[in-house]
């Protein structure tokens, strides 16, 4: 019987709530198919923060590489500056843990509503890859003149070739693996930004052609991805982009695909250990009244079997997630409308849990 080490950070606000509920639901799918997790915890956050002065401990990435995947809940305190948490947290671990992919499923499930007319369901269902280590994240910069007329503001987008060829890798291995289109658009500004995304056009065709020939390529500009996103979300199977871009895409996925509540991603090193967390924040003025809806900490838990080879126990969570949003019983994916639902965090949870154990 396999045994898999989760961390698990809950982080601020409402991320522990709803991460207890992914895990609720992980350790049902582990009883139904037959393996086990190992789970501890960490209180990386905005009240450690607080208490300590500390964001991270030195020796935070060592630790965290002893795990098989690390499942997050939510990073963001109200009373931490914006920028701290995120960059200390975030950042720091996906730079450290060499979390070179963020990988966005952008998926209608049946019974979401989407702000699209007239699409559904068969219309939205692609992936972005975004590399996630490189780009204008890497923090190189800085300020002149600070506090002055003539203050200056740097700060540089940075590509290896190296970074782009193994984003790329992953994106048309993805593309392989889902079997749908077998298409792979490259989402980038080569009019403009003529040395970044010109290294990464030449990359794309040039790997294209040696190694993944049966693999349709396709190039959209950056503004016209979102344009297409919202039109015609169907042309789209993997696009592969970079950091920035990827980061600004992606949440406009997830608007397309029913909002954040029902958004989950990856951070992968798919040679070491990899996170997983919803994108919705930690919404603090929610924190332990057990009504923010958990669904997207509960998918990105499918996720992280997924990539751990539990594919069958992650389409049972995906299942049992679509057979709660087609009972009728939920009204919507709002704080709102799961109180008229007569439901909370906890039985949504519970809900799931159910329809995973049963089948």
């Amino acid at each position: 019987m396999a045994t898999y080490k989760i961390a698990l950070m809950g982080g601020d606000g409402t991320g522990p709530e709803v991460l207890a509920e992914g895990v609720k639901v992980m350790n049902a799918a582990a009883q139904r198919f037959g393996f086990k997790t190992e789970t501890a915890d960490f209180d990386y956050g905005g009240e450690r923060y607080m208490r300590t002065g500390e964001v991270l401990p030195p020796n935070a990435a060592d630790e965290l590489r002893k795990f098989d995947a690390i499942y997050l809940g939510a990073i963001g305190h109200p009373d931490v500056k914006p920028g701290i948490l995120e960059k200390g947290i975030l950042l720091k671990l996906r730079f450290e843990l060499d979390q070179y992919i963020n990988l966005r499923p952008v998926k209608l499930l049946p019974g979401v509503e989407t702000p699209l007319k007239d699409k559904g369901p068969e219309h939205i269902d692609f992936v972005v890859v975004r590399e996630n280590t490189q780009d204008i994240y890497t923090g190189m910069g800085g300020l002149m003149h600070e506090g002055t007329p003539n203050e200056v503001a740097t700060q540089t987008a940075v590509y290896t070739r190296f970074g782009v060829d193994r984003a790329l890798r992953y994106a048309f291995e993805c593309a392989r693996k889902r079997n749908k289109n077998k298409t792979l658009t490259l989402c980038g500004k080569t009019n403009v930004l003529t040395y970044v995304y010109g290294l990464w056009e030449r990359a794309f065709h040039e790997m294209g052609e040696k190694e993944f020939p049966d693999i349709k390529r396709e190039y959209a500009h950056v503004d016209a991805t979102t344009m297409w996103f919202v039109k015609n979300p169907e042309w789209f199977d993997v696009l592969v982009t970079g950091n920035l871009f990827g980061d600004i895409i992606t949440d406009l996925g997830a608007m397309i695909q029913g909002g954040m509540g029902i958004a989950a991603g990856g951070n992968i090193n798919p040679e070491g250990v990899s996170m997983f967390e919803p994108i919705g924040g930690s919404a603090p003025k929610y924190t332990g009244m057990n009504v923010i809806n958990p669904m997207a900490a509960i998918l990105a838990g499918q996720m992280m079997l997924d990539h751990l080879g539990e594919t069958e126990a992650a389409a049972a969570i995906e299942k049992g997630v679509v057979d709660l949003l087609t009972s009728g019983r939920l009204k919507g994916l709002s704080v709102k409308e799961i109180k008229e639902s007569g439901l909370s965090t906890s039985k949504i949870g519970d809900i799931v849990a159910e329809n995973v154990a049963k089948g």
